[in-house]
């Protein structure tokens, strides 16, 4: 049996550059930083005093003031990302054979910040006064839950848990799973919203956070010398895959093609990668070999790029082990030195950046890269966009626990 070709023809954006797509990327063309002063909660007493907030966000213009106050920002960030994307994708749901129609949507904390406020309230005012909705609240699997619940999904719904790889997670296994012929649609991506006091002071303790205070637009500079950690953010991307039969059948508009998946553990360390990334590399590979591709039919490589020392230097020597020579002529962008790092949402916007320079022929630049550091020596794709043309990229997403994820994308030609 042939496997079937997947495709996306629905995307949704939540993020600190924009709360929709094409805001999202121009402004990411641009190279314009979401990176800011922290107004959420007071930061007087952190070290780090920045990250990347998700403002003008109303959920309750979406879901209803009711609604919205039984929902953790997590999910309200997934709920209205998956809006944009049903809405983009043209799905009519009552001919939609919603049996064959599943959810998969990953956040990495769940409803930390109402976990939170419910332990504040149980410190000040007793148990009686704790919410009974606490738990559904807080759950991680809550945003795939509401949105099987939203569009009557009654296919699979899961909610993959690998920290930062999450979006490339729920994208590659639910390409597995129509590609086998068991589902014809998927809504699929990760959310997040762990921007807290708890959260912001453990990333700071662990000195993983950038403390670049007084310039918040010039903290996150993945590959560069002067980079000194990652700045949190906040956000969510949700996708619609679909059987390209099934997208034929309705006349659906295509944006792109998946067409290759590889995860890897590093089982090497609870946060710390491997210096020769050799689970990146893992991964990386085993994409182009779903794909049916060799390393020099790669025209973009989107990065993980956190901003950290250890990380860029690893996945730009995973980089140099999958690509060899061709590793210095294939441009890289990392989309987290204008966005922060949206921890398990990274990957689904990462994926929706590609799929649009994929589109348009562009390259968003990677931002604050003045001076790389020396072991991080390729084609970073500094300071402005650039225009190549690409027809195939590929997207890489890690996470704590040694998690490692990429995507290979394809501009779909028919």
């Amino acid at each position: 049996m042939d496997k079937e070709r997947v495709v996306i023809t629905g995307m949704g954006v939540v993020s600190p550059l924009g709360i929709e797509v094409e805001t999202f990327w121009l402004r990411l063309v641009r190279g314009e930083s979401g990176i800011g002063l922290i107004e959420s909660f007071d930061t007087d007493s952190h070290k780090a005093k920045i990250a990347g907030e998700v403002r003008d966000f109303d959920p309750a213009a979406l879901l209803g003031v009711k609604e919205a106050r039984k929902m953790d920002r997590f999910c309200q960030f997934a709920l209205a990302a998956a809006e944009q994307a049903v809405l983009q994708s043209g799905l009519n749901l009552e001919e939609t054979n919603r049996e064959r129609m599943g959810v998969y949507v990953g956040s990495g904390t769940g409803g930390i910040g109402t976990l939170m406020k419910q332990a504040e309230t149980l410190s000040t005012r007793g148990p009686s006064r704790i919410s009974p909705l606490l738990v559904p609240t807080m759950i991680t699997n809550m945003a795939a839950a509401m949105i099987s619940i939203r569009y009557g999904a009654h296919g699979p719904s899961m909610a993959p848990v690998t920290a930062c790889s999450i979006g490339n997670t729920a994208i590659g296994e639910a390409f597995f799973y129509i590609q086998a012929g068991r589902s014809d649609v998927m809504i699929v991506g990760g959310t997040e919203a762990a921007l807290s006091d708890i959260a912001l002071a453990s990333f700071s303790n662990a000195t993983a956070l950038s403390t670049r205070n007084d310039e918040p637009q010039k903290a996150s500079r993945p590959f560069d010398a002067a980079r000194d950690g990652f700045v949190m953010a906040e956000g969510a991307g949700i996708l619609i895959l679909e059987s390209l039969s099934h997208a034929r059948n309705r006349g659906a508009v295509i944006l792109s093609e998946v067409i290759g998946y590889g995860a890897s553990s590093d089982a090497y360390h609870m946060v710390a990668t491997p210096e020769d990334g050799s689970g990146a590399a893992r991964a990386m590979r085993t994409a182009l070999k779903e794909a049916g591709l060799s390393p020099a039919e790669v025209d973009v490589i989107s990065a993980h790029a956190t901003s950290t020392v250890l990380g860029d230097r690893s996945e730009t020597a995973a980089i140099k082990s999958v690509f060899g020579e061709d590793a210095y002529r294939i441009p890289v962008t990392a989309n987290k030195s204008m966005t922060g790092h949206m921890l398990g949402a990274s990957g689904a916007v990462e994926a929706i950046a590609l799929v649009k320079m994929l589109q348009t022929g562009l390259v968003p630049p990677t931002i604050n890269l003045e001076q790389a550091d020396p072991l991080c020596d390729l084609d970073y794709t500094a300071g402005e966009a650039r225009r190549t043309e690409p027809g195939i990229g590929i997207s890489n997403s890690f996470g704590f626990g040694g998690h490692n994820s990429a995507i290979v994308l394809k501009k779909y030609g028919g």
